[in-house]
């Protein structure tokens, strides 16, 4: 039992946001205070309205635990919903560690002889990049892009993916996951070379299905390596075999206390 001077643990929490909220007036925030997780968002997490979309699950359950948005109080599910995934990912993260805590237990396998690494990792302590100049990366494609008229575009400019996108191509992604990718991708394309906006809202899905796997693996590069948020690329050596590998950080007992 709790002496009267001793302070209970706090249930609220700042966080930073990577890349930041842009409100409707036009003022950028990336102060945001979270609440621990309670009875309400277990509720959330079981309910069968969002488990085949979950995109719209993360807003619920964010929306559930925001307080506050820089200065404002009143969050709406729309400003959850257009917050960019990397901030998305970063709050989820801080959410579980003030909940549950920063330690996770995650398993590995090796790619070279299958052998299983355990690691304790400790969320609190992966590193974070944010956002110098806005939430666009740029990316020079080595075979680009060629219309009907046989013109080639090679310069790609992305916007980073939001809340909105994922929810709009959960279906897709769902269904087959390369269509749901050229989807998420088209969503976010702000220019190709000098190809015209309305050909580019048009052809979307079909431009990145049209691709060469040499400039989608370049956008994949540039969407992991230069875009702000959370790193969640692991640097593992093999209990086995002694290989160095990389991974991507496992998130199967993300919600477990065990």
């Amino acid at each position: 039992m709790l002496s009267e001077t001793t302070a209970p643990p706090r249930r609220e929490h700042d966080a930073t946001l990577p890349i930041g909220y842009v409100d409707r007036d036009g003022v950028a925030h990336r102060k945001v205070v979270l609440r621990k997780m309670t009875g309400r968002e277990e509720a959330i997490l079981a309910d069968r309205r969002f488990q085949r979309n979950g995109g719209k699950l993360v807003t619920e359950l964010l929306h559930s635990c925001i307080l506050r948005i820089g200065e404002d109080e009143q969050i709406t599910r729309a400003a959850v919903s257009s917050l960019y995934s990397a901030d998305r990912n970063y709050l989820l993260l801080r959410l579980r560690s003030i909940t549950f805590g920063p330690e996770l237990d995650a398993t590995y396998t090796c790619p070279t002889c299958g052998a299983v690494t355990a690691v304790t990792e400790d969320l609190d302590s992966l590193p974070v990049v944010e956002a110098d100049d806005g939430a666009e990366v740029r990316i020079e494609l080595e075979d680009g892009y060629i219309d009907r008229d046989g013109s080639l575009h090679t310069t790609m400019v992305l916007r980073l993916p939001t809340g909105a996108d994922e929810e709009a191509v959960a279906s897709q992604m769902r269904d087959n996951a390369s269509t749901g990718k050229n989807a998420l991708l088209a969503r976010c394309v702000q220019r190709l070379g000098d190809l015209a906006p309305h050909r580019l809202d048009a052809m979307g899905p079909k431009i990145m299905a049209d691709l060469t796997m040499t400039d989608r693996r370049l956008i994949d590069r540039a969407l992991n390596s230069e875009a702000p948020g959370v790193d969640l690329v692991r640097h593992l050596d093999c209990d086995a075999c002694g290989r160095a590998f990389t991974a991507s950080l496992d998130l199967s007992n993300f919600l477990s206390l065990a």
